[in-house]
């Protein structure tokens, strides 16, 4: 209604001024000027419509959609208890446009578990460094009360033997030193190897927390592994981490001077060209889809075409997955990525942690995925696989995808340094949101719904 009114308001204007100049002409009958004033005035009329249309079309929707519709993909941290790891249904649920992006948590986890085991049994004449019969490892866990991380710890004490269970659950908790095999949240576990019989042991694990309240941190796994070798030296045969970042910081710290098989998760591309120097693996979990996912399910909803347009049907483009690299929970309205172990084997195949996945790389036509603006944060500037692999991963699908992404980056230890710079979400079409604790999507959901 408002732009009709406009437009009529601007014809009339046009047929007026065009009116008073025909009065004032000295050639012609005045029944001929109104005529062609009259027709010129239509045909304005058409053109301020038509151009009054293509505006409207073009207009970003933040100037048409109330915030708490618009589309948000939560990615990387899922919304869930971080005691319980019950998910958030309600934030899952935000709206209709509203979706998870992540990988396969239990899978990765149970690859990285069998990742290690295979290891020792591969080089079970040498891996028992002082030759006492243990094979002793120690543990860099990333976040106590993260999903992710307590799925990585319960893989590994599952798939060597050192696992304790809880209530029916596999226990997550660090140990802190247990070189005498006691400590209540694991036990020692026991690998035939050759007909020789091993006992495996966590001889030490701990959260990697700083003292500004930051997980996952490098710098404190790298003064974990300082500690425990100057503790019990030779009776590390292993070294497990959560992820690369920390991993990396161990190995370079002490595990590559050793030749002690370090062990993590990421494929982040500098722990992938370690491998080549002694790293002894790590997880691949598909950025390169993860990133095109997060995105993806948003450019949909914002096409307003259905959620397995490019994913696993086709967009016009030719962009697919299969369905070997990624799997949606319609329950959890979530998306998964698949993992790959990365090892000697086949490690010159992810040297590159940032080039794009190839099937999805398809630059999408503008005339029906027009530009559209989407607000997303990195819950800490500083996390290695965020900023140096997942980000870049982004910043390449956003331009296939024609969208302007504004990147915001948080300090990984308050919700705050993120929300207070979500001032005006009416400037943005859509949101992608990367909590630091995974309780916290109400801090969220609470200034999309104002």
């Amino acid at each position: 209604m408002k732009n009709k009114q406009v437009i009529s308001i601007a014809a009339a204007a046009v047929l007026a001024a065009a009116t008073f100049a025909g009065c004032g002409s000295s050639s012609g009958s005045s029944s001929g000027t109104a005529s062609s004033t009259a027709a010129q005035a239509s045909s304005t009329a058409d053109e301020a419509a038509a151009a009054a249309s293509t505006t409207e079309a073009a207009a970003p929707t933040g100037g048409a959609v109330a915030n708490k519709d618009k589309p948000v993909c939560w990615f990387n941290r899922q919304p869930s208890n971080s005691t319980t790891g019950e998910l958030d249904m309600t934030a899952l649920n935000f709206n209709k446009d509203t979706y998870y992006v992540g990988f396969d948590a239990n899978q990765g986890a149970e690859l990285q578990g069998q990742m290690v085991e295979k290891y020792i049994e591969d080089h079970a004449d040498t891996i028992d460094r002082n030759g006492d019969g243990v094979i002793g490892y120690v543990l860099a866990i990333g976040d106590i009360g993260h999903n992710d991380s307590i799925a990585r710890t319960r893989g590994v004490r599952k798939a060597l033997g050192t696992a304790v269970e809880t209530d029916g659950d596999i226990d997550a908790n660090p140990v802190g030193t247990n070189t005498d095999g006691s400590a209540k949240d694991v036990q020692d576990g026991k690998l035939t190897v050759g007909g020789k019989e091993y006992t495996v042991r966590e001889l030490a694990s701990q959260e990697m927390k700083n003292s500004a309240g930051a997980t996952w941190d490098a710098a404190t796994a790298g003064n974990a592994i300082s500690t425990w070798s100057s503790s019990f030296g030779d009776q590390i045969d292993i070294v497990v981490s959560n992820n690369d970042g920390m991993g990396m910081s161990m190995f370079n710290s002490w595990s590559q001077a050793e030749k002690v098989p370090t062990f993590g998760y990421d494929a982040n591309s500098d722990a992938v060209a370690a491998i080549a120097n002694g790293y002894g693996g790590t997880i691949s979990q598909h950025a390169d889809v993860q990133a095109y996912l997060t995105l993806r399910v948003v450019r949909n909803a914002l096409d307003g075409v259905d959620i397995d347009t490019g994913i696993g049907t086709a967009d016009a483009a030719g962009n697919v997955l299969t369905s070997d690299v990624y799997e949606y929970n319609a329950d959890q309205r979530s998306y998964y990525a698949l993992n790959v172990a990365v090892t000697a084997d086949n490690y010159q195949d992810f040297t590159d942690a940032t080039k794009t996945y190839a099937p999805v790389s398809n630059q999408l036509d503008a005339s029906t995925s027009p530009n559209k603006k989407v607000w997303l944060d990195i819950y800490n500037a500083a996390d290695n696989f965020l900023s140096s692999t997942y980000q870049p991963l982004l910043q390449k699908y956003d331009d296939l995808l024609n969208l302007d992404v504004d990147y915001i980056g948080g300090d990984g230890q308050t919700e705050s340094n993120i929300t207070n710079r979500l001032g005006n979400p009416s400037e943005y079409d859509a949101f992608c949101i990367n909590m630091v604790k995974t309780d916290n999507a109400a801090s969220y959901t609470a200034l999309l719904s104002q």
